[in-house]
């Protein structure tokens, strides 16, 4: 089968957070050789506004004017990528990243999403206790929140309910206590229970096997290092017990890049300054050399 190179992309965005820290991800990752690693293209920096540490009025949400006119740009330099003919790797920041991301892609078509999270991300501004738009990420990108955040470039859904997976989530008591809305019945999802129940393997082949129908002219990926268990990964800002090791995480990459249908990556959420010896981080950048390899599988969506 025919690669891409790689082509990495730091968007070291904390729009999404009331903390600060996961902007550190891409140079830590990077330090610790993941672009030599899979012989990647550094295609730039994005610059990022300042944040607002009071919630925006209209929408409920952190930042949101800031998000909304932030993505466009990361979009831009996603599409950069692409019209190179190269896989897009993009080191974040936190979860907020998505709408940039996916916004890219769904300029160009129709394209699903594997959302591989610790968390659901599926809250609505009311709920969320700190207005944080890193636990309504999901929720924005297909289209249940405000509009100003579900709409950018008025492309909303950023992905149809119907063409995105939620894989191994485990944040249920935290949905349950705070309120978070229902993940609607058309979004696809494979908790970490059901990760469980089924196996790894067998697993990410019912999420790869729903993101790679024919209407779809391809997936993108979201890797949260809050998936991982918290004993291996424990620099995330919010921790939940349990998770998936770093060989199931490396899998699921695998079958999913083996799909020849993946055509973008992004990670996020990874905190430095929670990684005193860098164990969980160079665990990361480990994972990522070792699922990715030196080159991706070529993917041309249909004519």
């Amino acid at each position: 089968m025919p690669t891409l190179s790689y082509a990495i992309i730091e968007a070291p965005s904390t729009l999404g957070l009331a903390t600060s820290g996961v902007e550190r991800l891409p140079e830590q990752l990077l330090d610790f050789g993941l672009a030599e690693r899979i012989h990647a293209r550094r295609a730039g920096r994005l610059a990022v506004p300042a944040k607002d540490p009071t919630p925006d009025p209209a929408t409920g949400t952190l930042n949101a004017r800031a998000i909304a006119a932030w993505s466009p740009k990361l979009a831009d330099a996603v599409e950069a990528v692409l019209g190179a003919g190269e896989f897009p790797v993009i080191l974040g920041g936190d979860c907020t990243i998505l709408l940039g991301s996916m916004l890219a892609f769904r300029r160009r078509g129709r394209y699903g999403l594997l959302f591989i999270d610790g968390n659901a991300d599926f809250f609505q501004p009311e709920a969320e206790p700190n207005g944080e738009g890193a636990s309504m990420d999901l929720a924005f990108a297909t289209g249940y929140g405000p509009p100003l955040l579900t709409g950018i470039e008025e492309r909303g859904p950023l992905v149809r309910p119907e063409d995105a997976v939620a894989f191994a989530y485990r944040d249920h008591k935290d949905q349950e206590e705070y309120g978070s809305q229902p993940i609607p019945d058309a979004l696809k999802t494979l908790d970490l229970p059901a990760v469980r129940a089924a196996g790894i393997e067998a697993a990410a082949r019912q999420a790869v096997d729903h993101l790679t129908r024919a209407e779809l002219d391809g997936f993108f990926i979201h890797v949260d290092a809050d998936c991982l268990d918290d004993a291996i990964m424990p620099a995330v800002d919010f921790r939940v017990p349990g998770g998936l090791s770093w060989n199931e995480l490396t899998a699921v990459l695998r079958i999913a890049l083996a799909s020849g249908k993946a055509a973008g990556l992004e990670i996020t959420i990874y905190n430095p300054r929670l990684d005193a010896d860098g164990s969980a981080g160079r665990g990361l950048a480990g994972v990522l050399a070792t699922a990715l390899g030196t080159a991706a599988p070529c993917y041309r969506p249909p004519a």
